[in-house]
């Protein structure tokens, strides 16, 4: 006769699948790789209950979340799945979302949470991004073959990557409504990391490519919520994938290299952000301001992302306290399944 699950694991598994079924996906709002990464490690950590541990809907309870299981956890990650240490680090921080809201949502395990938040980061070695220079940039910004309609959106891409200092996800993931380029003074609302929304004003070199682009690639007739950079496969209301725009960026750049060596052989997007922060730097503008600029919720991580000198940090500092003084379903119902699908997370893949 099969043993029925405990009071406890019915609670875990309940608040587990309405984290991930849920919570996560209205309440927090957050996006789409976020709750991928949610899921993962919460599939990753069941899977390593159920493999290497030998826990079951009948037998789980607070004591496999304890911090020498979660330690354990992250050395299998590491040795026996290979993950990197960034990954670990990224796992370990989903894993912690999820004992919170477990803490949050029932004191029993209140103690949970508090004792994984002591559980130290993997070290990384932070990979220093390859800066470009000007030339460089110009240079790749010239290399599309302007005669051709892909060409043209390459073109207008690389532009607006550049100008924006935007990170990829965020170009690729805007609509036509968050386009204002018929105002006073044009400009463009991200939608960054934790749905934060920033304004970047837009150069008129900028606006003038945009509204060739839109009107050849949209039409007259435009939908609000359509993509303004769509997969040419699905349409405008299917977004251009990264895979895509680096592998175009990769092509442009042999192109450019016959003009300036200066252009990385392997560019990808994110160096376009990088230098264009690193030109505003070297334009005067104040790192504060670049920091907003780029969406970085604390300036530290634009001094590190800049290799910002000490007394470049210092001066930064000062301008910023002068700133401040201005002012679903019931899976867990089913033990037939196994533990991933007691708690509805996806089974483990080998």
């Amino acid at each position: 006769m099969m043993m029925k699950a405990t009071n406890e694991a019915i609670a875990i598994a309940r608040h587990m699948n309405i984290f991930l079924n849920e919570y996560a996906t209205m309440q927090k709002n957050r996006s789409e790789h976020t709750l991928k990464s949610y899921s993962c490690a919460l599939s990753l950590y069941i899977g390593f209950l159920e493999s290497e541990k030998d826990v079951c809907p009948q037998n789980l309870c607070s004591e496999n979340f304890s911090v020498p299981i979660i330690e354990e956890w992250l050395v299998w990650l590491r040795e026996q799945r290979m993950c990197s240490p960034e990954t670990c680090n990224s796992r370990l921080s989903s894993l912690r979302a999820f004992l919170k809201y477990l803490g949050e949502r029932d004191v029993a395990f209140l103690h949970i949470p508090q004792a994984a938040s002591r559980i130290p980061l993997r070290s990384v070695l932070h990979k220093k991004v390859r800066g470009m220079s000007k030339k460089a940039v110009s240079a790749l910004m010239a290399a599309s073959d302007t005669s051709s309609k892909a060409g043209r959106r390459d073109a207008t891409l690389i532009v607006f990557l550049y100008s924006t200092a935007a990170r990829l996800d965020e170009v690729l993931s805007i609509h036509i409504e968050q386009l204002h380029l018929d105002c006073t003074k044009p400009y463009v609302t991200f939608i960054g990391k934790g749905k934060k929304i920033r304004t970047i004003y837009l150069l008129p070199k900028v606006v003038t490519l945009l509204r060739k682009y839109i009107k050849e690639f949209h039409g007259v007739s435009l939908a609000s919520d359509s993509y303004v950079f769509y997969s040419r496969n699905v349409g405008p209301s299917g977004k251009m994938s990264q895979n895509a725009v680096n592998k175009q960026l990769r092509k442009h750049a042999q192109s450019a290299r016959a003009t300036c060596d200066e252009v990385p052989e392997d560019v990808h997007a994110h160096q376009l952000r990088h230098a264009k922060a690193s030109h505003w730097l070297e334009d005067g503008m104040n790192i504060v301001q670049i920091s907003l600029l780029l969406g970085h919720a604390q300036l530290q991580t634009t001094m590190i992302y800049l290799d910002i000198t000490t007394e470049q940090e210092e001066k930064a500092l000062a301008t910023l306290e002068d700133e401040k003084e201005r002012s679903t379903r019931k899976k867990w119902r089913n033990l037939n399944g196994g533990l991933s699908s007691f708690c509805g997370v996806p089974t483990l893949k080998k």
